[in-house]
């Protein structure tokens, strides 16, 4: 699972990596600082993992993890090779999804690229570079198809149709993933591999005066001063709800400092400020959703464990996450839920089994976030 930072130069990339990784990116003032795309693993946060490793004394907790580039800033013209723009894209063109970070604070000593400060401005240039870069590899798909149609395979035209249907949609400046599809032409448009197409999280960058607001939703809402990060904010949810995307506020280079602070600093930290929850903690769990994701469970005096599967996943194929032996020789999994085994079980697999909660699912099952499961395979 690996996505993409992405934006104007000078908007917080660099300095929200260096929080989300701890990797110590280089960030500075000023556009291209970054060249090649910096890449972290991030562990995506998950209190059930700590509860089963303290109820069954685990020796290892292992959580499951995302990776992160720090691609460097695009600019307007990326697609036609401005500022280094076609290697930048090629780098885009790599992640499963895009976390597009977007400017919503002012500040002199911070250059603006094009010295303003503009959130959906800052957005339309980055969608049209990847519009522009999808359309050109749409026309040369079109003329080769189009010649295909024409020696008489008709196993094209569907593939043809949709690519024009997308053709005509980035030509009046929209990206892919806004297109209304069904599930056949949504395959198809998968296979193209389009830029526009990737699924988004707009991270709105705000000012440390702004940042506790910001991770407590104050700052959302139709009422906001003119030029205010509130009114930037709410300009970059209105944005994001034409293409269905999620909008994340938080100030990175707050962030970065609290990412830096040990767990119960950290904890305490937040505490003092009023905020729940970190907004990377948000970004992390809000990636994981974007790309329809969700984790089972293992555990034991070894270890307590997450693993990644997509939604709808079978108990074969997760079984085969841990081992393909398991998912070859499956024969059924000991099935219970995290929430059922400590709410109603109090942690206990034997009170489980003894109040018949404790279920043996076959291989049609499909797994559920946060069910804990124990194979029974042949060799």
């Amino acid at each position: 699972m690996k996505l993409g930072i992405v934006g104007l130069p000078n908007v917080g990339k660099s300095t929200l990596f260096n929080a989300i990784t701890k990797a110590g990116a280089e960030a500075a003032n000023y556009p291209f600082c970054t060249i090649e795309p910096n890449v972290g693993m991030v562990a995506v946060p998950d209190k059930r993992l700590e509860k089963l490793a303290e109820i069954y004394k685990s020796k290892k907790t292992i959580y499951t993890t995302i990776e992160f580039c720090d691609i460097a800033g695009l600019v307007k013209g990326a697609s036609q090779g401005e500022g280094l723009g076609n290697q930048f894209l090629g780098h885009i063109r790599n992640v499963d999804a895009i976390v597009h970070v977007v400017r919503c604070f002012k500040d002199e000593n911070v250059v603006h690229v094009d010295g303003r400060i503009d959130p959906l401005e800052d957005i339309e240039i980055i969608n049209m570079e990847l519009i522009l870069s999808d359309m050109e590899v749409l026309d040369k798909r079109l003329a080769k198809a189009k010649k295909g149609l024409r020696n008489g395979d008709k196993t094209l035209k569907k593939e043809y149709d949709v690519m024009e249907k997308l053709r005509a949609h980035l030509a009046d400046g929209k990206s892919a993933r806004s297109l209304e599809l069904d599930d056949e032409q949504a395959a198809i448009t998968a296979s193209f591999d389009l830029l526009s197409y990737k699924p988004v999280i707009y991270v709105a960058n705000v000012s440390d005066d702004d940042a506790a607001d910001a991770a407590n939703g104050v700052l959302d809402g139709s009422a906001a001063a003119p030029g205010s990060a509130a009114e930037m904010i709410q300009q970059v949810r209105e944005f994001a709800a034409t293409e269905d995307s999620e909008v994340i506020a938080l100030c990175a280079q707050l962030e970065e400092e609290i990412s830096e602070l040990e767990d119960d600093e950290r904890e305490e930290f937040l505490h003092d400020l009023g905020i729940e929850e970190s907004g990377l903690d948000k970004l992390v769990k809000a990636s994981y959703h974007l790309l329809n994701l969700i984790s089972f469970l293992t555990t034991g005096p070894d270890e307590s464990r997450a693993w990644t599967i997509k939604v709808g996943t079978k108990a074969p194929q997760a079984a085969g996450k841990i081992h393909t032996d398991f998912e070859k020789g499956f024969i059924r999994a000991e099935t219970i839920n995290y929430d059922t085994l400590v709410n109603e079980c109090g942690g206990s697999l034997t009170t489980a089994k003894e109040k018949g909660l404790l279920r043996s699912e076959g291989k049609e099952y499909v797994v559920k976030d946060g069910d804990i499961l124990n194979i029974l395979f042949n060799v």
